[in-house]
């Protein structure tokens, strides 16, 4: 009887710190799952908004002036779904300083970031998956023949134009978060950017590196704005935790952003095992 009950206490002992070890791992060692970062360098969320800590400068100027983005098409293009709001017309023509997202305003964000990622020079371009000869060049992909918003062809600027220039160690930090950032639209990394979110968030990414932010800030700046541009999928990433008992404010943005959560076929895995929220936006690979 004694030895039985030893056992069984030994079994409950393995039983409890197993679970705990479960849980330092996916909320990323945080002894508060519910702290959020603060101060200048966090991204500030609210309900409908959310600060991203980062300086948009005049790039939008320059993706202008350099004919990545054709200001008229542009134009047009959102004249018909309701037009620019003033913010959206400062991104694009003069300085601005940080940026809020909203639901109304996360896919002209999507557009500008996609025409930064697509435009500025950098070697994940030039020598990463996107440049592997197998796929018959660059200018296949959704993320460049996709891009019909400049003057003349996308591939005229493609990895063409100096907006953000890396030291290396942010180059390497840069291609190091690329990799473990992935989106629900297909099963690639952002490292290899070949759809419009892909390359958003690398543009995105080079922003954040080469303004001084942390890998930490990285992830759960990139995982606030996947959220806000894929809103039926992490609405039911976060159905599968609650499930779990762990919330998504709570859980590691880097384990959400994995393949596991994040590509197309850990999505797919996960609504095998929740019921689908309806309706609502998938995330459009188009402009």
């Amino acid at each position: 009887m004694y030895v039985a009950y030893k056992i069984m206490k030994q079994n409950i002992i393995i039983a409890l710190l197993f679970t705990a070890f479960l849980g330092i791992l996916f909320l990323g060692g945080s002894s508060s799952p519910n702290k959020i970062l603060q101060g200048e360098d966090a991204v500030s969320e609210n309900s409908d908004s959310a600060v991203l800590p980062i300086v948009w400068g005049d790039i939008g100027k320059q993706l202008v002036d350099t004919g990545v983005i054709d200001a008229d098409r542009f134009a047009l293009l959102y004249a018909n779904r309701g037009g620019l709001s003033e913010e959206d017309k400062r991104m694009l023509s003069g300085e601005n300083g940080a940026i809020v997202i909203t639901e109304e305003n996360s896919g002209v964000l999507l557009n500008l970031f996609w025409a930064l990622g697509l435009g500025n020079k950098n070697r994940i371009l030039e020598s990463g998956p996107m440049a592997d000869p197998r796929y018959g060049g660059a200018g296949g992909f959704a993320s460049t023949g996709g891009w019909t918003l400049a003057r003349g062809n996308s591939m005229e600027h493609y990895s063409r134009h100096e907006f953000v220039v890396l030291t290396e160690p942010q180059q390497e930090l840069v291609e190091r978060v690329s990799k473990n950032i992935y989106r629900p639209c297909c099963d690639n990394s952002t490292y290899f950017p070949d759809c419009n979110h892909g390359m958003a968030m690398l543009g995105f990414l080079e922003l954040m590196a080469s303004q001084g932010k942390s890998e930490e800030e990285m992830y759960r700046s990139a995982l606030t704005l996947n959220r806000y541009w894929f809103p039926d999928t992490y609405e039911a990433i976060g159905t599968y935790l609650s499930n779990r008992g762990v919330q998504m404010e709570s859980a590691d943005p880097k384990v959400l952003l994995g393949a596991d959560f994040s590509s197309g076929s850990g999505y797919q895995r996960i609504l095998s095992e929740i019921t689908p929220p309806a309706g609502g936006s998938s995330g459009s690979c188009g402009v």
